[in-house]
């Protein structure tokens, strides 16, 4: 404690500092934040509503607080700063500092306001309406995070603390302005198995497997109703504003008692809504009018707003049908939004299937299309350069390709026979030497010689399975707990700099040379396998094409050993697609009457 003190006197004479750009932490939180205090005067300030007790390494309770925002807001900085120095900061001991902070908390805390997103059908828009809206209100100034209670995906990411969340709820959040994506903002994420059964993850951990019936039966009541209020309660006491994204349509009536994505979330959180319909599909009034009526009334009244969304050509032409719509339900239109055309990651893997190519570069990139593929968003990076990516399942589809992919998967032992049997294994084999290679996690471990799963003889399946033998790795699933961390270091070829995340099952005993250099609390440690003779590289980390270094080190090889052209910042180009993404919304709907909706107008 006295050190956190020293640090604090040193704070206050220093002064305010703002956002500290200097900083090489900076943001640490959101964009825009004050950093006067780094080290907060009010530690351990024991206030449920910005922290919590934990466990330390030496198994003590110890106060962490590291996802409060409240000393971090300008106006709460300032106040503070200036009644330490009116008092003199020697004689704020605990008692006065006590004083200020509820001071501080009587003038500038407010529990936060949520708004919910719902859409009457899948695929309406929810998730980029959500994200325009976060990246909207972070730009006026609001404190702004995203929420889906209950998300179905195989495109994850991890958080800097170790827990998993879905990949889409990770993009709203840097809409937001948040350098801090947790797992409060995906509680509960679910991933099919096959089978009709899912994993299901609970605030950033494996929970339990599920299908469908004790989901709904024996989840649902429970543990998922309680994981939804405890995180809705947690973002509230944080955030100006919680942007809530629903799942699916609101409207199931044969599992209406029971969905803890929709309706009974909005409920929870004290949420009004707004029901987004995709123009695009056609019928866009008839799905806003079916889905309101199908609505019990008392849960009807929350639907303060209709967007018409995704709307091709004259957006003027929908207005006689929105007004009619609006005097059918007593409920405005706000705002008929144009298609836009932003490139952002995607949820699912809907997204190409009638689009089995993306780009017209002079690179042909061919991506083995996995019928349990996941992490598919590790590729959206080779879209801004000069690629052709083409999703493959077929053999001759790998004809004329300059590299090969083999992404993640939720199967790996399932997908690499599915290879075997179809003849891509054998084709992607004939290739080996002659184009760059590259598995990422599942497909990396297909790369090994050997795959040990003593499980398999329970499902029906050898306990040993052959892999592709370009490395002479071997994996199995004994043993290992699930790892989910994210992961900072170097290539060990050129020196350049790689980030990434690792979420996978399983581990291999690597007999390659390296491709990473990891940094750790400990030292640095050796990860991922390549033979560059052979042009073959393998790593579990996902999101290694965000990192500019990494792309242009794997496109090199696929220029024949030349240098790559200078590669985009990915984080940068997405950002930018979000700025334009709100522009589009900013401009088409009635954002007053937005603004008086969530009731968050100061």
């Amino acid at each position: 404690m006295d050190c956190i003190r020293k640090k604090v006197k040193e704070e206050v004479e220093r002064g305010r500092t703002g956002s500290d750009h200097g900083c090489p932490y900076h943001p640490s939180h959101f964009i825009g934040q004050d950093c006067t205090f780094c080290f907060c005067p009010f530690y351990p300030c024991e206030d449920a509503r910005f922290g919590k007790f934990i466990e330390s390494r030496r198994g003590r309770d110890v106060w962490d607080c590291s996802d409060c925002l409240f000393i971090h807001r300008s106006e709460v900085a300032g106040f503070v700063l200036d009644e330490i120095r009116r008092t003199g900061f020697e004689e704020c001991g605990d008692e006065r500092m006590d004083e200020i902070f509820s001071d501080a908390k009587e003038k500038f805390w407010r529990r936060g306001r949520a708004l919910m997103v719902l859409g009457a059908t899948s695929d309406a828009g929810k998730s980029v309406t959500v994200a325009a809206l976060c990246r909207v209100l972070h730009r006026r100034g609001f404190v702004t995070a995203p929420f889906k209670s209950q998300n179905m995906s195989l495109n994850s990411k991890v958080t800097r603390t170790g827990s998993e969340i879905a990949m889409i709820q990770a993009l709203q959040a840097q809409a937001a302005g948040l350098k801090n994506t947790d797992y409060h903002m995906n509680p509960i994420l679910m991933k099919p198995k096959g089978d009709m059964v899912s994993q299901v993850v609970v605030e950033g951990k494996p929970f339990a497997d599920y299908d469908v019936s004790s989901y709904y039966s024996e989840f649902v009541p429970g543990p998922g109703r309680e994981a939804v209020k405890r995180n809705i309660d947690f973002l509230l006491d944080r955030y100006d504003v919680v942007v809530m994204e629903g799942a699916g349509s609101p409207a199931e009536i044969n599992i209406y008692d029971s969905d803890i994505a929709n309706m009974q979330a909005a409920v929870i959180a004290d949420a009004y809504c707004l029901l987004v319909v995709n123009a695009e599909w056609g019928g866009s009034f008839a799905y806003a009018l079916g889905t309101v009526e199908l609505i019990p009334e008392n849960d009807r009244k929350r639907i303060k707003g209709i967007i018409i969304n995704n709307v091709r050509g004259d957006t003027g032409k929908m207005r006689s049908g929105a007004d009619e719509l609006e005097r059918m339900l007593g409920i405005p239109v706000i705002g008929i939004v144009p298609h836009a055309d932003v490139k952002l990651p995607s949820e699912d893997s809907e997204s190409f299937r009638n689009s089995r190519t993306v780009g017209t570069g002079s690179m042909r990139i061919a991506v083995v299309k996995f019928p349990r593929i996941s992490n598919f968003t590790d590729l959206d990076p080779l879209f801004l350069e000069d690629t052709a990516v083409v999703f493959a399942d077929r053999p001759e589809e790998f004809d004329g390709a300059d590299a090969i992919v083999l992404p993640g998967t939720k199967n790996t032992i399932s997908d690499l026979e599915w290879m075997k049997e179809n003849g891509i294994a054998a084709k992607i084999l004939s290739m080996k030497g002659k184009v760059p290679i590259i598995g990422l996690c599942g497909g990396y471990q297909m790369m090994g010689s050997l795959l040990s799963d003593p499980k398999g003889i329970e499902d029906g399946r050898p306990s040993e399975t052959q892999g592709l033998g370009f490395f002479d790795n071997v994996t199995s699933w004994e043993r290992y707990e699930k790892c989910v961390r994210q992961e900072r270091g170097k290539i060990i070829a050129t020196g350049g700099e790689v980030t990434g995340y690792e979420i996978h099952m399983g581990g291999t005993e690597v007999r390659e040379r390296p491709l990473f250099s990891i940094e750790g609390f400990s030292g640095n440690a050796d990860e991922g396998s390549v033979r560059e003779d052979e042009m073959l590289f393998g790593t579990y980390l996902h999101g290694v094409f965000d990192t500019q270094d990494f792309r242009r080190y794997f496109l090199s090889f696929v220029k024949g050993g030349h240098n790559a052209p200078e590669s985009v910042d990915y984080n940068e180009y997405v950002d930018w697609n979000l700025d334009k993404l709100a522009d589009v919304f900013e401009e088409a709907l009635d954002m007053d009457k937005v603004m008086e909706i969530i009731g968050a107008v100061r």
